[in-house]
């Protein structure tokens, strides 16, 4: 009743009719000037990088300090083949600039009065390039692990999601800041890694590829998506150098037996099956218990699964046209 009588007007919608309460206007004037303060401040609050005197507000996070997961959490599942987010890359490898942005405090210049070297030789040697590549990085504790096993490689976590790589930069700057001289062979890249591995690495140029805990796409329409399939185990070969080393690791019994298939099916790949050299791989450990996600399925109580393989030399390689139907 109080709405109706106070809106039985022609007047324009939400107006009030001059016959009702003065205590029931004031009341609704109330309501909606306070209705209106809220619009106002919460819109304030979602698109003003300014504050009450106009200063401006400052980042989540500023670099060199240690960044908070929640503020850059991510929907995990996103369609590699149709994700189109306008990514930048290189035509060609060698357009690729590594030392200035990722690692500017690597130490890798060779002696230039080498003159067994041609200048392209020179050139080539003298650029800092991954040998180590974290493919779907997540918040790189896999990336940030490595960095202190492996001191003399140079390791490159790769990550699709926008928030979750800048977690990771600013993590590896906090790191650096933390303990100076340090870190400074790890970085992160944000890149659709299922279709720019080309634009960025030359053949034989990585010694390590890490998988883990992939996206598993569980529909069989969704298989072409999977990280781990015939045509990019090709494409891992050539990044490869001979004898160097794909590794994989998930919580799915069913993803597990798909990296597995594939990988045996694959002339260029053997698994290594041996105990002693697994356990005496410190990669292994740190695929296993270091990942944000293998982390989680430990809590749990989960199974984790993880699989070897080496990337055979030239001369071990079966060759044969059903390798690949």
């Amino acid at each position: 009743e109080f709405r109706r009588v106070l809106f039985r007007s022609k007047a324009a919608p939400g107006s009030i009719h001059e016959s009702a309460p003065k205590e029931w206007k004031e009341k609704e004037l109330k309501r909606q000037a306070e209705r209106i303060d809220g619009a106002r401040s919460s819109k304030k609050r979602k698109t003003s990088s300014e504050d009450e005197t106009g200063t401006l507000i400052s980042p989540i996070t500023m670099e060199g300090d240690m960044p908070q997961k929640k503020f850059y959490r991510q929907r995990a599942h996103c369609n590699p083949l149709s994700h189109n987010d306008s990514f930048s890359y290189p035509l060609r490898p060698n357009f690729m600039d590594w030392t200035i942005e990722h690692y500017p405090g690597w130490k890798t210049l060779p002696s230039f009065s080498d003159e067994s070297k041609t200048p392209s030789e020179i050139a080539l040697s003298s650029s800092v390039a991954p040998t180590v590549l974290d493919i779907g990085c997540g918040f790189g504790g896999l990336t940030v692990a490595l960095a202190t096993i492996l001191p003399n490689e140079i390791i490159l976590g790769m990550e699709i999601r926008a928030k979750v790589t800048e977690f990771v930069r600013l993590r590896l700057l906090a790191l650096r800041r933390e303990i100076p001289g340090s870190y400074q062979n790890a970085n992160v890249l944000r890149t659709n890694s299922m279709k720019f591995l080309p634009n960025y690495f030359r053949k034989g140029s990585l010694q390590k590829i890490f998988f883990c805990f992939p996206d598993p796409h569980f529909k069989r329409k969704n298989h072409s998506r999977r990280i781990v399939s015939e045509r990019l185990l090709s494409e891992y070969a050539y990044f490869l150098v001979p004898s160097g080393k794909l590794y994989a690791i998930t919580d799915v019994k069913e993803l597990h037996e798909w990296h597995v298939a594939k990988c045996d099916s694959h002339p260029l790949f053997e698994r290594i099956v041996d105990e002693d050299e697994l356990a005496q791989d410190p990669c292994v450990d740190a695929m296993i218990t270091e990942t944000e996600e293998g982390k989680k399925v430990a809590r749990n109580g989960g199974n984790k699964y993880f699989a070897v393989y080496r990337r055979l030399i030239p001369s071990q390689q079966n060759w044969h046209v059903g390798n690949f139907f």
